[in-house]
């Protein structure tokens, strides 16, 4: 058996929910429902709340009794939002992080507006459908400028206020996707690489003072983004209530890097250790 055949039986056939030699190490991992954990947070600022895991993370907090500023371009889906949660916990920011250079000033003016800030969370991204043989730097840019650019943008003013006040929670929502560079969509991969190293980068920075930095990577997820996807390429797929609930367990526990759900932590680190002259010849 040559070594390419050796990577291809162990790592399967992804596409299909069939990582059969890593499905059974993650047998051994306990891939339950979320642990119960207290969410210690009174006022949160997310960013990218008007659909997909940035919703239910509002609607979640929100049930908590935690006020909640909700960022996102489109007005109408976040006032649809803020009712759902109560006017009286729920306020509407409407922004486009593609214009970051305005988040200095809108940032203190939220945390003013909400009367303070203990939990923050970069939730906004693009994923735009990107041909087998098709090479786009207009989709390329507007990804790298949603998930790379804005994060840093609003990450910033966070990291800030929360080093000043000697604590807080911040999040970033990055993706398994950017373990490893897959060939499907190649910008995508380095945009959730690149903010992976840079909340590291915060995490060092900050953390000694008491701020929490968590990195939370999905897999994939049933939002808006995935929903004209092949299913067949979506394996493990949850919903975006279950992966708002992993991630704020996850924050209140302050863990550095989560994985959402834990079982793609052993299937990414196989799929990190394929040497990159095998992998770069496997369809996954």
């Amino acid at each position: 058996m040559t070594t390419l055949d050796t990577a291809r039986t162990v790592t399967g056939r992804l596409r299909g929910c069939q990582l059969r030699a890593v499905l059974r190490l993650t047998c051994t991992w306990r891939s339950g429902t979320a642990s119960v954990v207290t969410q210690p947070w009174q006022h949160a600022l997310i960013v990218g709340a008007s659909s997909g895991i940035g919703a239910a993370l509002a609607r979640q907090l929100g049930a908590t009794g935690c006020r909640v500023a909700l960022v996102a371009r489109r007005r109408e889906a976040l006032e649809r939002l803020a009712g759902e949660i109560g006017r009286d916990r729920a306020l509407v920011f409407p922004h486009d992080v593609a214009r970051g250079e305005e988040a200095a000033a809108l940032f203190p003016a939220i945390c003013r507006a909400l009367g303070g800030l203990d939990l923050f969370v970069y939730a906004a991204g693009v994923m735009p459908p990107i041909g087998a043989d098709e090479w786009d730097f207009a989709k390329d840019r507007d990804i790298v400028t949603v998930n790379v650019l804005g994060a840093m943008a609003w990450i910033d003013e966070a990291a800030q206020r929360f080093e000043r006040g000697r604590g807080g929670t911040l999040v970033g929502l990055s993706s398994v996707a950017g373990d490893r560079g897959r060939r499907g969509n190649p910008a995508y991969h380095a945009s959730k690489a690149a903010l992976d190293t840079f909340l590291e980068s915060v995490r060092n920075r900050v953390g000694r003072f008491g701020v929490k930095v968590v990195t939370v990577k999905p897999g994939p997820v049933d939002t808006p983004m995935t929903q004209e996807m092949d299913r067949d390429r979506l394996p493990f797929i949850i919903s975006a209530d279950e992966a708002a609930r992993r991630t704020l367990a996850a924050a209140a526990r302050g863990t550095r890097v989560a994985y959402v759900p834990g079982r793609w932590r052993p299937i990414m680190f196989v799929l990190r250790s394929i040497p990159s002259t095998i992998f770069q010849r496997l369809d996954i």
